[in-house]
């Protein structure tokens, strides 16, 4: 089927654009951390108390001052370079492709802490179920009660 005569369109033309500037923005700067180094001299630098350095023989020459006198009297902590070892109730897994051993409770401690929130969760949920048809119940009765006491006092 051939049309007789093609279908005319509405031809709408729509208003230039207004010209605006374009905007103008500032190049954005920003402030550089910076610091000023601290220099220690070699000469001063020891280990901390309890662990021993590179050359423990060593002493570098101490200057006698009222502060240093104060320090020798009192005695020095035991560092404890170990961590402590894990209670028993405690076991030690080895990460896969590490060197790392992590703390895992006992079998005890995590069928506990396990039920505990398995219980805790269904009681939540059925509280809520509970609660929801109560409200399903009660409101038509709440409300024939509020209308007949609303009406006896007009």
């Amino acid at each position: 089927m051939q049309w007789a005569e093609p279908p005319v369109l509405p031809l709408w033309k729509l208003p230039e654009a207004p010209q605006l500037p374009g905007p103008v923005l500032e190049i954005p700067r920003a402030l550089l951390p910076s610091y000023k180094p601290l220099v220690v001299p070699p000469s001063v630098l020891r280990p901390p108390p309890g662990i021993e350095g590179i050359n423990s023989e060593e002493e570098p020459p101490q200057e006698e001052t009222k502060t240093n006198k104060k320090e020798e009297t009192k005695p020095k902590p035991k560092v404890n370079i170990k961590p402590p070892k894990p209670p028993k109730e405690v076991q030690m897994v080895d990460v896969p492709f590490t060197d790392l051993e992590v703390p895992m409770p006992s079998t005890e401690i995590m069928t506990a802490a396990a039920t505990t929130a398995v219980i805790s969760v269904v009681a939540t949920l059925t509280a809520t179920s509970i609660f929801k048809y109560l409200v399903m119940v009660m409101k038509p009765v709440v409300k024939q009660a509020w209308n007949k006491i609303t009406k006896k006092k007009k």
